[in-house]
């Protein structure tokens, strides 16, 4: 049990948080069909980040957080200049923009030396999730729980930091988003502010993708802000229902994928486990396949 609290714990709560953050904001860009630009945004904030971090030369939450929005509202800026300006076609430009910050922020990588740190492709594509170990030292049993909380990795305390601005974000503009979402010429015939909606999507987006790139990846933020809503989408009609939907289906494909990817080496005799972000993230997606099946049939 004691090793469970070590190794185990610290990568379950880390990519439980970040995959309840980008499930639920993950809702409203599927009813909005913009999920491919959560894929783009996630690929964004990437200069974002490593530009902050080169500067200031701190890697915390604050300094993460704060390059990560920038080059968010940088990116979706210059998608709408190439759209309506440029007159581009909105897929090309979204490809344009996402594969462009990324690559700079891959090379940006390089010229900073934070390659060589925890900043590295490998961490920023899979995460390290294998590397969130609780050390609580010497002393440790006579602790009480808050004590021994605080001795927790950083990286839980800012997930759960961006999982409440995330909630919060969409609690406070829920019917305004819910109406957007579904009836958008209606919203903009009501004089909804729609452009600070979308402007509070977008922050609640970057949020959740910035902290989630820092801690579990690029692949498993995409996976999780996809895969859960849109399961959820196809086993109910009801807002309310799929939002609790994606969080439980979110919750479920962490918990099985990382036990498959811990364990289920070892049931063919190896010794080594998978990658824990790819696996939840493929998990994820064969839910999301179940469900489609599971629709079809019905």
């Amino acid at each position: 049990m004691g090793e469970f609290w070590t190794v185990d714990f610290v990568p379950l709560t880390a990519a439980s948080l970040a995959a309840l953050a980008c499930a639920l904001v993950g809702n409203l860009l599927i009813l909005t069909r913009r999920a491919m630009a959560a894929d783009a945004l996630s690929h964004s904030v990437v200069p974002g980040v490593v530009v902050a971090v080169a500067l200031t030369g701190l890697t915390g939450s604050v300094v993460v957080l704060a390059g990560g929005l920038i080059a968010a509202f940088a990116a979706s800026g210059l998608v709408a200049f190439l759209t309506r300006v440029g007159r581009v076609e909105p897929g090309a430009a979204l490809g344009i923009v996402f594969t462009s910050f990324f690559a700079f922020g891959i090379l940006m990588l390089e010229w900073t030396g934070l390659s060589h740190t925890g900043f590295d492709i490998h961490h920023v594509v899979t995460g390290y999730l294998e590397g969130l170990i609780w050390v609580t030292g010497e002393g440790a049993e006579n602790l009480s729980l808050f004590q021994k909380l605080a001795t927790l990795p950083q990286v839980v305390s800012e997930l759960a930091l961006v999982l409440v601005l995330v909630s919060a974000i969409l609690f406070a503009f829920r019917k305004e988003l819910a109406l957007l979402a579904f009836d958008p010429v209606f919203a903009r015939a009501t004089g909804l502010p729609v452009g600070l909606l979308e402007a509070a999507l977008l922050t609640a987006t970057a949020l959740a993708c910035t902290a989630a790139f820092k801690s579990v990846g690029v692949v498993l933020a995409v996976a999780m802000i996809v895969c859960p809503p849109a399961t959820a989408r196809l086993l109910t009609t009801r807002l309310s229902q799929q939002f609790a939907l994606s969080a439980v289906i979110a919750l479920g494909s962490v918990l099985v994928g990382y036990v498959a990817a811990v364990a289920g080496p070892g049931l063919f005799g190896s010794p080594l486990a998978l990658n824990a972000a790819g696996t939840i993230g493929a998990t994820a997606g064969l839910a999301l396949v179940a469900a489609a099946a599971l629709r079809a049939r019905a």
